[in-house]
């Protein structure tokens, strides 16, 4: 396979910052968790307008990358994949309307829906394998979390005990044959038999398309809880270890360890399980919220424009989808173009 490495990250955060007196029931009782630190809710998040488009996001993430590069879209992006959590178009896609607005012509445009909070990294393993067989030589792929500001913020849908989580947010990433900063490895798992415990609910059970009462939400199959929360502190832990051991480096060599921003729990137990401390371990969560696919590459983006990322570290980059249903890690070796 032919080397192909990271050359930029860019990000996009939509304008409207929300705090969590935007969530606050007052008819409801004390949290008696709301206090401890592990617990305490992500003082801002930020919210997708009403007309906001996910195309316009993986626009605006992407501009800066080709701003900085001095190098024009149009004629340097061979591939353009996306994850969009919340499609705009359900028939169309979202790559395409990305691509006019961009002004390119990829030869492949891949709108990927599954992979969730790993799909950053499922998309890094997609690009490299297009472009192995010479006929590609750039990629842009984009992560686009847009469902806070319009599923969590309705007004059924806001006071419960999940909704003040998320955030909106976008974030890319321009691959390139031979590149500075090579894809080292990725690692991939997928456990069909987990994807039906996190799904879209409606109060009067319809499909999502279809009239009826009452707000979509998006929760947990609340019977499997505990076994959701253990899934989740094993998997990225996991397939980081597998990761490493493909590379025949230690968790010790970990450089930077960025991953998506579920809880503090998550992170914290994460980073003990690998060894590192938390400053090898950069998070977004406090600022941001849960930015769900789009954590790892904005973590990312804000890590490198803030100097956290030096020539020569070990990157690896891990999350786990859903209730579990897939997970994914990826190595590179940072180098600034």
């Amino acid at each position: 396979m032919r080397s192909v490495g990271v050359v930029d990250f860019g990000s996009f955060l939509p304008e409207t910052v929300v705090g969590t007196d935007f969530f606050v029931d007052p008819d409801a009782p004390a949290d008696p968790l709301a206090g401890l630190a592990l617990f305490r809710l992500p003082p801002t998040r930020h919210h997708v307008a009403p007309r906001e488009r996910a195309a316009d996001m993986i626009a605006k993430a992407a501009r800066p990358i080709f701003e900085r590069l001095d190098r024009p879209p149009a004629g340097n992006v061979d591939v353009l994949i996306t994850n969009v959590l919340l499609p705009d178009e359900l028939f169309t896609g979202i790559g395409a309307e990305a691509a006019q607005l961009l002004g390119v012509e990829p030869e492949w445009i891949v709108d990927l829906h599954n992979g969730g909070c790993a799909s950053f990294m499922y998309m890094m393993q997609l690009a490299r394998k297009i472009m192995a067989d010479g006929t590609a030589r750039t990629a842009l792929i984009a992560n686009v979390q847009n469902s806070a500001g319009q599923v969590f913020a309705q007004p059924d849908v806001r006071t419960l005990s999940h909704a003040p989580i998320p955030g909106d947010g976008c974030g890319v990433a321009y691959l390139e044959v031979g590149a500075p900063s090579p894809i080292l490895g990725v690692r991939t798992r997928n456990v069909p038999s987990h994807a039906r415990d996190l799904g879209l609910v409606t109060p009067d059970r319809r499909k999502y398309w279809e009239p009826g009462t009452g707000q979509m939400d998006i929760r947990f199959d609340p019977e499997k809880t505990t076994e959701i929360m253990e899934r989740g502190n094993t998997l990225v832990p996991e397939l980081v270890e597998e990761l490493l051991k493909d590379l025949a480096v230690t968790s010790e060599e970990i450089d930077v360890l960025v991953t998506n921003q579920p809880n503090r729990i998550f992170l914290k137990n994460w980073r003990e399980a690998l060894g590192l401390p938390p400053e090898r371990h950069p998070d977004t969560f406090d600022r941001f919220g849960n930015l769900y696919g789009a954590a790892v590459p904005v973590t990312l983006d804000r890590v490198a424009r803030t100097g956290g990322l030096t020539d020569g570290d070990l990157v690896v980059m891990s999350g786990f989808a859903h209730a579990g249903d897939f997970a994914a890690a990826a190595a590179v070796r940072w180098n600034a173009a």
